[in-house]
């Protein structure tokens, strides 16, 4: 979305573009818990790509990439259709980790894709409020996990019926790399909720999940926020690879091996520093991305991205209530969720609002 903007921004007609994505709205993940809660309605919680792409020129082709040969310039989506290209970059995401939950896929439902999680929401709460004694389990430590608890929970009572939430964390706990005052905060807001936390590992079963120590955790739902893996067709594409089958980027997020490809996001493993997969720096990274795609067509400097020693994170808990998790620091209060609701509809309407900029004035 920031190689739009800036493509917008810049008015840069000389340049065809294609943007190739599954859904014409791009969900914005960080709204996700207030949407479930009734804290905003769909449309509130996405980016119209399609008319961001028409106001930078861009062609929309709206399928997804299942194979790639580097070597060839081409990508190969599911319709068949090949799209070869000059330039490519790569922000396709990552896809959950559901290799220790498949015994449970009757019941699962993954967080990612986030269009398909937006449709199976509003089955899960019908099924809670039709049948007595619901269970949902949530599977997955960190921050989307937590607040997909508080969210779904909260969403229970507020509909006026009391299904039960469980989150297996991990056998690590809670936030793994967060701030211990944060972790602490998070523990108790979610035993005030009445979300039973597990710290132990997870295993699908047919009835639900089993625990580390034995015991089966019947589920009607199993939502998985458990860790990411790199999109399979990666490992066929030619491009230099990471450890974990990420594509292996430089400073510049450009492909060590393949100069004409750049990645982002979670798609992406910087060579040169250690980078986070997480959504803040997802987000900091695009305008450099942008400027470097550009560069890289014009030839221009590029520049590296540099992320910031400690990272903001704004968890939502439920009700209109957030804990802010920075480094040692951490602080709750509705005033962190309004603090919070302002960033994240500010991120929305930048996208809705983007325009060219007016030429320069002639100086005198």
């Amino acid at each position: 979305m920031s190689v739009l903007e800036r493509l917008i921004r810049e008015k840069a007609q000389e340049i065809e573009v294609v943007l190739v994505t599954p859904s014409r709205f791009q969900i914005y993940s960080g709204m996700l818990p207030g949407w479930m809660v009734g804290h905003y309605v769909q449309a509130q919680c996405q980016i119209d790509l399609q008319a961001l792409a028409q106001r930078a020129g861009a062609r929309v082709v709206t399928q997804r990439i299942v194979t790639m040969t580097a070597d060839r310039n081409q990508v190969e989506l599911a319709d068949g259709q090949t799209i070869e290209y000059e330039l490519l970059s790569l922000d396709v995401g990552s896809e959950i980790d559901l290799s220790s939950l498949e015994m449970a896929r009757a019941r699962l439902l993954p967080v990612k894709p986030l269009d398909e999680f937006f449709h199976a929401w509003p089955r899960i709460l019908a099924s809670a409020r039709a049948r007595l004694g619901y269970r949902l389990v949530v599977v997955g430590g960190g921050a989307a996990g937590v607040e997909l608890s508080l969210a779904a929970r909260h969403a229970f009572m507020r509909s006026g019926f009391d299904a039960r939430v469980d989150l297996v964390a991990s056998a690590l706990g809670l936030l793994v790399g967060h701030a211990a005052s944060a972790r602490r905060r998070l523990r108790r807001i979610l035993a005030a909720a009445g979300v039973v936390v597990h710290d132990q590992q997870a295993a699908g079963a047919e009835g639900g999940v089993i625990l580390s120590d034995g015991a089966l955790l019947p589920a009607d739902c199993v939502i998985a926020a458990t860790g990411a893996r790199a999109p399979r067709w990666f490992k066929s594409s030619g491009l230099k690879l990471d450890v974990e089958d990420y594509v292996a980027v430089d400073g510049y997020n450009r492909s060590v091996s393949h100069e004409n490809v750049f990645a982002a996001g979670d798609a992406a493993a910087r060579q040169d520093i250690s980078v986070a997969r997480s959504g803040v720096h997802a987000v900091h990274s695009g305008p450099v991305l942008a400027g470097n795609l550009l560069a890289s067509l014009r030839g221009g400097a590029m520049q590296t991205y540099l992320p910031r020693r400690h990272s903001l994170y704004l968890l939502a808990c439920g009700p209109r209530y957030a804990v802010a998790s920075w480094g040692n620091w951490s602080a709750e209060g509705a005033w962190v969720w309004h603090w919070k609701d302002w960033i994240d509809r500010g991120f929305v309407r930048r996208f809705e609002s983007v325009q060219p900029e007016a030429p320069e004035s002639p100086s005198r």
